[in-house]
């Protein structure tokens, strides 16, 4: 497991680093268009960026004000190290700390495992988002 340091913030101060990771993922590797990628509701979140030991920003996540969590993202070179679970404990943290009483996402089916380790259950059937299968879940905080 990697050594990462989590930090966050709102859009403003992370939007360079969180872009980044978000860019490379979602627009490069998955060939989701960029101006879906982008929304105004980055500007209402708390955002996650994990950071390696060399300080390069490898991981990203965001929890947005009705308690969902979204773009998490991990580069290919740090993944399975541990870092999408460091992201998504500390947002989970972020939202049981507001006052929220349990967290929701949409996973991309080849994440939906990753989540169930993580304490979440699946909810409905598969829809597509952005032209990739994905899944609710939820978990009760």
């Amino acid at each position: 497991m990697s050594t990462v340091r989590v930090v966050l913030g709102d859009w403003s101060s992370l939007q360079q680093d969180a872009q980044a990771v978000r860019y490379q993922v979602f627009v490069v590797e998955q060939n989701i268009p960029a101006e879906l990628e982008w929304d105004v509701m980055d500007a209402q979140c708390l955002h996650a960026v994990a950071y390696n030991e060399q300080q390069q920003a490898v991981g990203t996540g965001r929890l947005l004000p009705d308690g969902h969590i979204g773009r998490m993202a991990v580069l290919a070179s740090a993944r399975n190290l541990g870092v999408g679970a460091e992201i998504l404990r500390e947002l989970m943290s972020q939202a049981r700390r507001r006052g929220d009483a349990e967290v929701r996402l949409n996973a991309q089916h080849t994440a939906e495992r990753f989540y169930l380790r993580e304490g979440f259950v699946r909810e409905g059937d598969s829809f597509e988002e952005a032209g990739i299968p994905h899944v609710s879940m939820k978990h009760t905080l």
